[in-house]
């Protein structure tokens, strides 16, 4: 027999629709997935500017400088005048205390993580108008325009550095090598080990 529409025009049903297991067990499997899927993106782009350096020709890992080194490169500035600038500047530990001394710093470095970490430490030490970081490759880059060269090298780039700053560098720029020395250049001074 034929249902007979109520006052609103539509028949009355008496079933409602109730979700079952399976509809439960698909949604929480798609959030599952969402949710691991979007975390490993996270680590993905958090740790791949850490790991890119070590697949380079030239592996520069990011090796930050102890207090004992950087106190050695601001004795080498103190009588120096002119800007400063960190090759690979990682924190930027360099920048930032050389900035404290007064110089104008800046600091190159290819992981973006660690120069927005850079400009932030910049900022809460209040010398962010004396230091800046740029996200670039060192090869890409002039450095005619400092007086004063801070690097933390590996071995296999110190060859190709040492001709790129010879003729890039003005006669009276100083240039601070830290744990591996120029192949060619005689260092005229040395400050601890």
């Amino acid at each position: 027999m034929p249902k007979v529409p109520e006052e609103g025009g539509c028949p009355k049903d008496d079933f409602h629709l109730k979700p079952t297991t399976g509809t439960k067990r698909r949604t929480w499997g798609l959030v599952v997935t969402g949710v691991v899927g979007g975390s490993l993106i996270e680590v993905y782009a958090v740790a791949m500017p850490f790991v890119t350096p070590a697949l380079r020709r030239v592996c520069l890992p990011f090796v930050p400088a102890n207090s004992t080194q950087i106190e050695n490169i601001l004795k080498m500035l103190r009588t120096r005048s002119g800007s400063v600038v960190d090759i690979g500047s990682g924190d930027g530990r360099i920048v930032i205390a050389a900035a404290k001394e007064g110089f104008q710093a800046v600091g190159y470095e290819l992981n973006p993580w660690l120069v927005l970490y850079s400009r932030y430490h910049a900022w809460r030490e209040g010398v962010h108008h004396n230091a800046s970081f740029y996200v670039s490759d060192l090869w890409k880059v002039s450095f005619s325009q400092y007086m004063n060269v801070v690097i933390f090298g590996v071995p296999q780039m110190m060859l190709p550095l040492e001709r790129k700053l010879q003729t890039e560098l003005q006669d009276n720029a100083r240039v601070i090598t830290c744990r591996f020395p120029f192949p060619h250049w005689i260092p005229n001074h040395t400050t601890g080990e």
